[in-house]
């Protein structure tokens, strides 16, 4: 009796032992005829497409994510503005007139003048320089550092996994502000260089935990113990089949602390152990303006309400990220 076999359009085709054979096309195509290949639905889930794959997909449906779009179009703007801060502000953030110290909006002046008499709106344009090189810095180390750690303890396991657990509670262990006001009090550079250092020492153990568990659930895969099986060594199988398939959460997390780490160095500006004069940060501007609320509100209002947006805008990013790289929320 003859086998069935499946044609590439979908059809059964019953053949013979002499090579003739009745054509059973579900699609009722003739014998000797080639059933056309359509196009999928709207999703292209048809023959003729091709699977996507997760970052295909995940940029397939960022696209289509109102507040991807929203906080995509923020930072872009304090993306270009921290590069070239001049075409939205043409004065100088560091010169001030005593004689219009605390004045309110004016022609050309439109945030009005803080206590020494400086233009708001000028710093607050050159604040977001500051903040966007210690957000992108301090993410891309901690991300780099937690990441490597974290892999490499998580793939190999044992008493390389021990210890770095044992070193992440201890960094755990450690609050915030209260590290950031030991380390920093006694570093008297005004450049933003120190403030990395701070963030990146005390950020990676979360990056590592997260990386870890990710790099134990990757090694297990099928695909993983088959390459094993081939002879590949750890370092091929470390690079092509388990970091692509584990960076995923690592990204999701580190977009979200990027805005975390934005307002981690204003509080530490705002405490005096951050930035310093005459840098210019919007955790600076905040607390010099924060004595002068009930005076001088505007002195306060602009660069608190431009951080706030800048941490927003991350945030958002990080829970779009978040949803289309996550495949339980689909």
């Amino acid at each position: 009796m003859p086998e069935p076999k499946y044609d590439d359009g979908g059809a059964i085709a019953a053949t013979g032992a002499g090579g003739g054979g009745a054509g059973l096309a579900m699609g009722g195509t003739g014998e000797g005829e080639t059933p056309e290949r359509t196009p999928g639905g709207p999703q292209g889930t048809g023959p003729a497409s091709k699977p996507r794959s997760l970052w295909s997909d995940a940029w397939h449906d960022l696209r289509r994510n109102p507040v991807f779009i929203v906080s995509g179009v923020v930072i872009a703007f304090l993306v270009v503005i921290s590069l070239w801060p001049s075409l939205i502000a043409s004065g100088n953030p560091l010169h001030c007139d005593l004689g219009k110290a605390q004045e309110g909006s004016q022609p050309g002046h439109p945030f009005g003048f803080d206590r020494q008499g400086c233009d708001v709106y000028t710093r607050t344009v050159y604040g977001a320089r500051t903040s966007v090189t210690v957000g992108v810095c301090s993410t891309l180390g901690v991300a780099l550092l937690g990441s490597v750690l974290g892999g490499l303890a998580g793939f190999f396991g044992g008493a390389w996994d021990a210890l770095l657990s044992r070193v992440t509670d201890v960094f755990f262990g450690i609050p915030v502000v209260l590290g950031g006001l030991v380390f920093l009090s006694v570093i008297t550079s005004t450049t933003v260089w120190p403030v990395i250092g701070f963030i990146v020492l005390l950020g990676w153990p979360q990056i590592a935990r997260i990386a870890r568990g990710s790099v134990i659930t990757a090694k297990q895969n099928d695909y993983v113990q088959a390459a094993r099986a081939l002879g590949a060594s750890n370092a091929r199988m470390l690079l092509r089949h388990v970091t692509p398939n584990a960076v995923a959460p690592v990204i999701v997390v580190a977009t979200i602390a990027l805005g975390t780490y934005i307002s981690l160095e204003a509080t530490l500006s705002y405490l005096g152990v951050g930035l310093k004069p005459p840098a210019v940060s919007w955790g600076i501007d905040i607390s010099a303006a924060s004595q002068y609320v009930r005076n001088a509100p505007h002195m306060l209002l602009w660069p608190a309400g431009a951080l706030a947006i800048t941490v927003l805008a991350f945030i958002m990013l990080g829970d779009a990220v978040r949803d289309a790289l996550d495949p339980k929320l689909r």
